[in-house]
């Protein structure tokens, strides 16, 4: 039975507690879940402490964010089966920290412009991880009305990339960097939706440099000309092809249920695979 390799919650910017996921996932008639919160350790232990939940298998998975300097843009890599050692724990200490030193800004911002934003409800929001989101301070003005959903008019023109007006966004390392990272952590990294930050030319270098195990294909923000190029580059590089539906709960623009995107089972056996190896398994 497949699985859905691409899920968020409370320890990075989605809107429910790891725990009920795998709860949503068994009743997808899934096998198999990856929660990969954004640059969480986390994520990765919650995973290892019980790896099977609900009758659904958890591979520890995080999703790491980098900076594609040629570019000029974010990529996204999934690491799945990371060591929970040194290299990932002090990763996502520096993003932590950065993160929640731009939102603090960005609060602040807030509080001058609304006075009925309560900057102390976004901290609470933030609680399970500790780490403030753009999502948690637009949660607030959601809750007391000033808009109708998490991401919509409201959400660009504070936080849109081109003049936001509270935007302040954290410094991401570059994707070199990141790579290292997760060689180090000894993980199975799988390019991200590369339709969403337009890194279809980076996937084309980092596999051919072999620097990825796998590209995520079947993801609900993919245009379908690039999963024909995916399909493609996968078989020519022999990658791993994985999907997933980046759920974020009601932390999102457009409804994609847990388990709408998926990845099948022999794809599943080669990361398992690949992990294993690389650990000496």
């Amino acid at each position: 039975m497949p699985g859905d390799l691409h899920s968020h919650s409370t320890f990075s910017d989605g809107a429910l507690p790891a725990a009920r996921l795998p709860w949503l996932a068994a009743r997808a008639g899934l096998r198999w879940l990856a929660v990969s919160d954004h640059d969480s350790i986390l994520s990765v232990r919650f995973a290892l402490r019980q790896p099977v939940q609900q009758g659904v298998n958890l591979i520890p998975a995080t999703e790491l964010t980098a900076y594609d300097p040629a570019r000029g843009r974010r990529v996204h890599l999934l690491c799945f089966c990371p060591d929970d050692g040194p290299a990932l724990q002090d990763f996502c200490a520096l993003m932590a920290g950065r993160r929640n030193a731009v939102c603090r800004q960005s609060l602040a911002a807030l509080q001058e412009m609304y006075a009925q934003f309560d900057g102390d409800l976004a901290v609470q929001t933030a609680s399970v991880s500790g780490v403030l989101y753009k999502t948690h301070l637009i949660r607030v003005l959601y809750e007391f009305g000033y808009t109708d959903g998490v991401y919509n008019q409201l959400y660009k023109e504070l936080f849109g990339s081109k003049g936001g007006k509270v935007l302040h966004d954290p410094a991401y390392e570059t994707v070199d960097t990141v790579l290292d990272v997760a060689k180090q952590a000894r993980a199975v990294v799988v390019l991200a939706h590369p339709s969403v930050y337009r890194s279809m030319e980076l996937a084309q270098e980092l596999a051919a440099a072999g620097r990825i195990d796998g590209v995520e294909i079947d993801h609900p923000r993919n245009k379908p000309e690039d999963q024909q190029a995916l399909h493609t580059l996968a078989k020519e590089y022999d990658l791993i092809v994985t999907g997933g539906t980046d759920f974020h709960g009601i932390h999102a623009n457009h409804p994609h249920p847990l388990g709408t995107c998926r990845t099948g089972d022999s794809q599943i056996e080669r990361i398992l695979r690949l992990a294993q190896k690389r650990k000496g398994l």
